[in-house]
């Protein structure tokens, strides 16, 4: 009886045993078990937001952007010791060890408004020319970076009227799509950089062999620069037009996700019961947003059913709208506006109350 109550207390104090090892690794292997999975449900839930407020625009309902403020997760480890046993008269006595030790993750969410007059000042203010030699000598494309947050150069529109809602006739957009095409290849050649000087951001395009000088005379047909400069500054006052510069009218970060909502494909249903406005084309029918510098680089579908394998998607409206994974244009567009949303309004103070939500398990 004594040997057998001795192994049973040596048994008892085994989750206490138990416990203090767990403890020693517990922070390690939850980091790594835990910090993966908060990364991934925030930036899913951050994507899929941005995507939402998009299809809002499109459908002229107010976009609204809920931030996360901080995530807590409280971890826990405990443990527990029972002895229950049995006395047999004229046999062996028995007593059982019953052990156990349980886990426990605990997270607490803050969620906080964007919203206030820091947010709206990011969102209509124009976007600024540092930012965008940024995106352009980080690695991005200068037709993607021009294409989206230059809504002018000199007198070449790049779709001004889809800046706000959805517009009944179709924007003037052609010639910017032909600048495009010259700045890409003459990028695709090395002969165009952005950089910073004393002067502000300068654009300067190197003429090397036939196809260069013909990139060259295009770009400066299309702008209506008659000089023969190489060198261009960035200048965004129309009302001071000089003949070595490129007058710009950048976008606001407002006006550019209008530009990109256009792009957002609606179900006939909704377009014939006037839930969304119907471009039409000069020629007549309806206008194809994809031919846009926007909208070749970006395309938001739309369906009844969940798509499988979407890279991003939403449900507004009794619809899904999503991103396909493959289509990496659209991929590489959204990164972008994530950026320049970053860039832009990242900054901005959280304005009103904090919504604190702990999450039950």
């Amino acid at each position: 009886m004594i040997r057998t109550l001795h192994r049973a207390l040596l048994l008892a104090t085994l989750p206490a045993a138990l416990l203090q090892g767990c403890q020693s690794a517990f922070g390690p292997e939850s980091l790594q078990r835990t910090h993966p999975a908060y990364n991934a449900a925030i930036t899913a839930s951050v994507n899929e937001q941005m995507l939402q407020n998009l299809v809002r625009l499109r459908y002229r309902d107010v976009p609204f952007f809920l931030e996360i403020g901080s995530v807590t997760a409280t971890l826990s480890v405990g443990a527990n010791a029972q002895l229950g046993g049995t006395v047999a008269i004229g046999g062996d006595d028995s007593v059982s060890p019953l052990a156990g030790v349980a886990y426990m993750d605990s997270p607490t969410i803050s969620y906080a408004p964007l919203r206030g007059e820091d947010l709206l000042k990011s969102l209509l203010s124009p976007l600024q020319l540092e930012s965008i030699l940024v995106l352009t000598q980080s690695g991005w494309r200068i037709s993607r970076v021009f294409g989206l947050c230059f809504e002018r150069i000199n007198d070449v529109r790049n779709a001004p009227t889809a800046s706000g809602p959805t517009p009944d006739q179709e924007p003037d957009y052609r010639s910017f799509n032909r600048l495009l095409d010259s700045l890409n290849r003459l990028q695709s050649a090395g002969q165009i950089e952005v950089g910073a000087q004393e002067k502000g951001v300068v654009v300067k395009l190197n003429a090397g062999g036939e196809d260069g000088s013909h990139g060259l005379d295009e770009v400066r047909a299309l702008l209506g620069i008659e000089s023969d400069d190489n060198e261009f500054r960035l200048n965004t006052n129309f009302l001071e037009t000089v003949a070595d510069q490129w007058t710009v009218r950048t976008r606001s970060l407002s006006s550019l996700l209008y530009y990109l909502s256009q792009n957002v494909d609606t179900p006939p249903a909704h377009q014939s019961a006037g839930l969304v406005t119907v471009t039409r084309a000069h020629g007549g029918g309806v206008f194809d947003w994809g031919e846009t510098p926007a909208g070749q680089i970006f395309q938001v579908r739309s369906g009844r059913e969940r798509p499988e394998g979407a890279y991003i998607a939403t449900f507004y409206r009794g619809h899904w709208f999503w991103i396909e994974d493959h289509d990496l244009e659209s991929k590489s567009t959204f990164m972008l506006l994530r950026q320049l949303f970053d860039l832009q309004a990242g900054q901005s103070t959280v304005q009103g109350p904090t919504l604190t939500l702990p999450v039950g398990r």
